[in-house]
């Protein structure tokens, strides 16, 4: 196993600290007609303008896993696309697929402003996967003569898809601990219903228990309510140093820490998920606990991981998370840990990470609006992946 982590910064906003500032989203949808690299730059124009920035005072850029022409709905915009495009006079960027999942972007981001490789960075995210199964002649999907690299761990058991393995781990929390479906539920039915108040979600429509139940059974114990779904869009964050944020005119979230972690892919699995060392880890890297958190926007491309990551952070101990979530109380938007009140993957698409890391600094500067959060939160913990690879901030309004 690999692990990597990063200490929490003081809070002076000195050039060692990393801050998220501007954040941006594009249009969110599926089978849209604008193409991805467009939605990429309304993207980063919107977290532009958020942060009072200009194009010439990005000087990086850094997005996962990079353009990957064999499945180009999966990832159609690299970062030399983005340079490009835009003009960019990059010192530094970054952008592959071997990484600790998704927001492993921004940990790389935050290391190089730590490091005083660049001031500010755009961090990106663009999917188009609904379109492109719209369009196979333009996004043709991939077809292998032979099997090799992780897929010959898959492939020869019909496990291609993440559900199969997901729900292996899912039925050993039944089995093992006692997980029910009602409780597992209760992610898909909370996201739901934070969607609802989200103006900019994929999916606006609430979901009962009953609905829940009855839906289509895709591995078990996962049903079709259990999985997010494509989704065409593009999520922005820029990423500055300490040192620079005097130049921002919107509030900077400081990353008071940061962790992740992957697990080798091979003929056995892992006993765990990604996500338990590497919520371990964080807390390592901080003086904040647990306790201290005001909301959480945890990873859930399968409901599962969202159950995962409350075990793997200490919100519960491990095989509690079914208890801890029942009834939906504790976890929803008026409740002691508000649980990823944008609507997650599940109700707002599949936005593949980088949407828990924006809705968290929504929450944090306050901008929610009907999904806004009670009082006035101030520290917020967001994931990505889980399974093979994970990655986990702990983000602070100081």
């Amino acid at each position: 196993m690999f692990i990597y982590r990063c200490l929490n910064g003081s809070t002076d906003m000195s050039g060692s600290d990393a801050y998220i500032t501007g954040i941006g989203q594009s249009e969110i949808g599926q089978k849209l007609s604008r193409s991805p690299l467009l939605l990429t730059i309304d993207a980063v124009r919107d977290a532009l303008d958020e942060a009072g920035l200009a194009i010439g005072q990005i000087d990086g850029v850094s997005t996962y896993p990079g353009r990957t022409p064999a499945m180009l709905g999966f990832s159609p915009v690299g970062v030399e696309d983005l340079v490009d495009a835009l003009g960019i006079r990059a010192s530094w960027y970054a952008g592959a697929t071997e990484i600790s999942s998704q927001l492993g972007a921004v940990v790389e981001a935050a290391m190089a402003v730590r490091a005083g490789l660049a001031r500010h960075i755009i961090c990106f995210r663009t999917v188009y996967e609904a379109a492109a199964l719209a369009r196979p002649d333009e996004y043709p999907i991939p077809r292998r003569e032979r099997v090799d690299g992780y897929s010959q761990w898959l492939a020869p058991f019909h496990a291609m898809s993440a559900s199969n393995w997901v729900a292996q781990y899912a039925m050993r929390h039944t089995k093992q601990y006692g997980l029910t479906r009602e409780q597992l539920g209760q992610i898909a039915i909370t996201g739901r219903a934070n969607a609802v108040r989200n103006p900019n979600a994929l999916v606006r429509e609430a979901l009962s228990m009953d609905e829940y139940l009855s839906a289509r059974m895709i591995s078990t114990p996962l049903c079709l309510c259990d999985c997010d779904r494509y989704t065409d869009a593009s999520t922005v964050l820029i990423v500055s140093a300490g040192d620079a944020v005097d130049e921002v005119s919107c509030t900077p979230v400081r990353i008071a820490a940061m962790a992740g972690s992957v697990e080798r892919y091979s003929w056995d699995q892992a006993e765990l998920m990604a996500s338990y060392p590497t919520g371990v880890d964080l807390w390592k890297r901080t003086d904040y606990t647990p306790a201290d958190v005001d909301t959480v926007q945890l990873y859930d491309g399968f409901s599962f991981l969202a159950l995962t990551w409350l075990e793997a952070l200490g919100f519960c101990e491990l095989g509690e998370a079914g208890q801890f979530v029942e009834g939906g109380s504790r976890i929803a938007l008026d409740g002691e840990l508000p649980l990823n009140t944008f609507g997650g993957q599940l109700g707002a698409g599949r936005l593949h990470g980088f949407g828990f890391a924006h809705e968290s600094v929504v929450q944090l500067r306050g901008r929610g609006g009907d999904r806004q959060i009670p009082g006035e939160p101030r520290v917020a913990v967001c994931t990505s992946g889980g399974g093979p690879l994970a990655t986990a901030l702990l983000l602070a309004k100081d």
